[in-house]
């Protein structure tokens, strides 16, 4: 059986990629890219020599910079030239490197100095879901073969997929939560299926901060968890090298671009200044968190916004900040929180969770998650979970 070291380039490219000549127009490009439904076209000579590479992105910034015609403008003015290739016996996992390090979504595939193919993002994450599908499908049939029954196999699959739910809790979920003297955190996290697609994790870019991540892969399931698993590498990668969490974002967003298929990624990010307790945050289309005001007694909505991760290229996200102080609540959720439902389809909803908070605001962080969980499971009765779940509760001292 196929590993997964043998997925190359060569099984994954296109093997004729379409291709035109550096003296035809811009006009004749756009139409084949639109034709054959590509984000990009090769621009090569008679002898199969790489000479370029004309992507969307050049004709939308070439366009815009230009007074002519674009129309008949030569292919070779507007291409960018000498553009990065790959092997074709390159494995996918260089592949993806390569995208991710140069920033590009097409690489072109030259063999001996010849031009024998294009792999894009699109077919590293098309053809390795395939590909793993191979493989989960291949051992499938041997453990049928293996197996006498149905219930055998069924008990075995079972045991898998608990063991890998164990392993994507330590590889993607805190062990346990930071307790720090300004800050200390209650969280209930449970996944609709074996492998889940919530997310939360801390961050310490430095001594004087402490960064609080809630996100939420869109699905269920492998596909989810998968997507999870890489939303929780670009975090990391992002939040060790700056206190702004518009920034962290922001590279989150970067980093996930043409990564994800068609699904996105929700994600709530807060820092806590450990010195003066003001609390900095931005959003990626997240439910709005709940912050309760021991001065006040009310429990207001942190209403930032900003677009989902992996979708819009360059999505800028606005920060907004709010003062904290010893006796106030965070309380941070997904939307199968809210969206919890009972036995009639009614949904628990963000208000109700808002309105919670100043009842259960004298207890700890422990004590108001499980208060939050008990009211949650009240709710819904008998009716069956119908997502993931994650609440994580903040307390200020």
């Amino acid at each position: 059986m196929p590993v997964a070291a043998d997925l190359t380039v060569r099984r994954i490219m296109s093997a004729e990629p379409v291709r035109v000549t550096p003296d035809q127009p811009v006009e004749a490009a756009v139409d084949l890219m639109s034709s054959r439904r590509v984000g990009a076209v090769l621009v090569a000579d008679e002898k199969d020599k790489l000479l370029g590479i004309f992507t969307e992105r050049d004709f939308l910034r070439q366009s815009c910079a230009s007074s002519a015609r674009w129309q008949t403008v030569p292919i070779r003015d507007w291409m960018s030239p000498q553009p990065y290739t790959i092997h074709p016996d390159a494995g996918w996992e260089e592949a993806v490197d390569s995208m991710q390090r140069l920033r590009v979504r097409h690489l072109p595939v030259v063999e001996n100095g010849k031009l024998v193919g294009i792999v894009t993002a699109r077919q590293l994450m098309a053809q390795r879901a395939n590909h793993l599908n191979l493989l989960v499908a291949e051992r499938t049939r041997e453990l049928r073969q293996a197996n006498e029954s149905l219930l055998a196999r069924d008990a075995e699959v079972n045991h898998y997929m608990k063991a890998a739910a164990r392993l994507q809790k330590r590889v993607i979920l805190p062990q346990t939560a930071p307790d720090l003297p300004e800050v200390a955190w209650g969280v209930h996290y449970s996944s609709l299926d074996p492998l889940g697609g919530d997310l939360y994790a801390f961050a310490r870019p430095d001594d004087d901060h402490v960064g609080v991540l809630i996100a939420d892969a869109s699905g269920h399931g492998v596909p989810a968890a998968m997507v999870a698993i890489l939303a929780r590498q670009a975090f990391l990668e992002a939040a060790r090298t700056t206190t702004r969490p518009s920034e962290v974002l922001s590279a989150m967003n970067e980093r996930l671009q043409g990564m994800t298929d068609e699904r996105f990624v929700t994600a709530f990010y807060g820092v806590l200044d450990r010195r003066t307790r003001l609390f900095s945050y931005a959003n990626a289309g997240h439910p709005f968190p709940v912050w309760y005001s021991a001065r006040s007694g009310l429990a207001v909505e942190l209403s930032a916004r900003g677009f989902m991760l992996g979708i819009m290229p360059d999505e800028m996200y606005k920060q907004a900040e709010v003062q904290l102080e010893p006796g106030d609540r965070l309380c941070l959720f997904t939307d199968g929180v809210a969206d919890c439902r009972d036995e009639r389809g009614a949904t628990f909803g963000h208000d109700r969770m808002r309105e919670l908070l100043p009842g259960l605001a004298k207890g700890t962080a422990a004590s108001m998650t499980d208060a939050y969980v008990s009211e949650l499971n009240s709710f819904r009765g008998a009716a069956k979970q119908v997502d993931d779940m994650t609440l994580m509760v903040g307390e200020i001292r």
